[in-house]
């Protein structure tokens, strides 16, 4: 009986086995180095130098209009003829400008409506935007593909003053609120983004829950939502920064005394005059402290909820427009 370890004899000459052969070496295995990635390894001191100053640069530029407004707003007329209109550390603060403009109650109205507007108006559209978008998530609603198509559709065409107008107008919501958030109730960017989120979920969630017998509803309310915390809070966010500081539909379709704090702005900052008759008595020629005055009482809701929501934005944002 042969051994199978000897030499095999065919017609292109002897082979050998591969451990036995002559010239055959066994196999080493070389360690490779572990060599990091170029965007991991530690920068060198130039390099960490260079990013702290240009991130010193950045901030300043960023924080250097709001300290310039803040300061101007608690600074006297006088200090602030004498520095060219721009102070950045009032000698003596005071109060004065947010008094006269509390004190007369136009910019205190506005800032309430603003308000009510924009809790409202957000809540109204995370409410339709969630329906719809996990709506179109379901496989067997008929015509999803036609309503995801025509809201897509808005994205590329939008309607122009006049007919947006003409339809306000018949549909009877002139010098109404329901005018500043009817027209602009959801975002075709923002369904895009929530039904992207709600698509990359894992399925098999909504499976086992369908066969413990939950309907869809449950399921958006109870298994969806609490998934879906951080998506939710980008799009609100994104929401009710465009209902606090939207204008144009306030001045197109609201009289004066129901316009909300942007439109208030915009006339003590941009045109420079006061808020109708009403104000003319409080403030003959608005000055450039209530003018900023007006400008901080505007910053302030928004600075005040940004940072609370900033923690969610590469977790709603990037991970809902990952997959399309």
């Amino acid at each position: 009986m042969a051994n199978p370890s000897s030499t095999l004899v065919t017609a292109e000459g002897p082979k050998t086995g591969p451990k036995t052969g002559p010239n055959k070496r066994p196999h080493k295995r070389t360690k490779s180095k572990d060599t990091r990635p170029v965007w991991m390894e530690k920068p060198k001191p130039a390099v960490q130098v260079s990013k702290a100053i240009a991130l010193v640069v950045i901030c300043f530029l960023a924080l250097y209009p709001l300290l310039a407004v803040l300061a101007t707003s608690l600074s006297s007329q006088s200090e602030i003829a004498n520095n060219n209109g721009l102070v950045l550390f009032p000698k003596e603060p005071t109060f004065a400008a947010y008094q006269t403009i509390f004190a007369g109650g136009v910019v205190t109205d506005a800032l309430v409506r603003s308000l009510v507007i924009t809790t409202v108006g957000t809540a109204l559209s995370l409410v339709v935007t969630v329906a719809m978008a996990y709506g179109l998530t379901r496989r067997d609603l008929v015509g999803g593909r036609f309503f995801l198509m025509t809201a897509l559709f808005t994205m590329l065409f939008s309607p122009g003053i006049i007919p947006s107008f003409l339809m306000v107008k018949e549909l009877g919501l002139l010098d109404s609120y329901a005018a500043l958030v009817l027209p602009t109730l959801m975002s075709a960017f923002n369904l895009v983004v929530v039904r992207s989120f709600f698509m990359n979920l894992p399925q098999e969630l909504f499976e086992a829950a369908k066969i413990d017998g939950a309907g869809d509803f449950r399921i958006l309310v109870q298994m969806v939502l609490p998934l879906s915390r951080g998506v939710l809070a980008v799009v609100g966010l994104f929401y009710a920064v465009g209902y606090w500081n939207a204008f144009f539909n306030a001045m197109l379709y609201l009289n004066d005394d129901k316009w909300p704090l942007s439109m208030i702005l915009r006339q003590y900052v941009l045109l420079g005059q006061p808020m109708g008759d009403s104000a003319v008595a409080e403030i003959a020629v608005p000055s450039q402290a209530i003018q900023m005055a007006v400008v901080v009482i505007s910053l302030i809701p928004i600075v005040i909820v940004f940072p609370f929501l900033q923690r969610y934005f590469t977790k709603g944002v990037l991970t809902g427009a990952i997959k399309g």
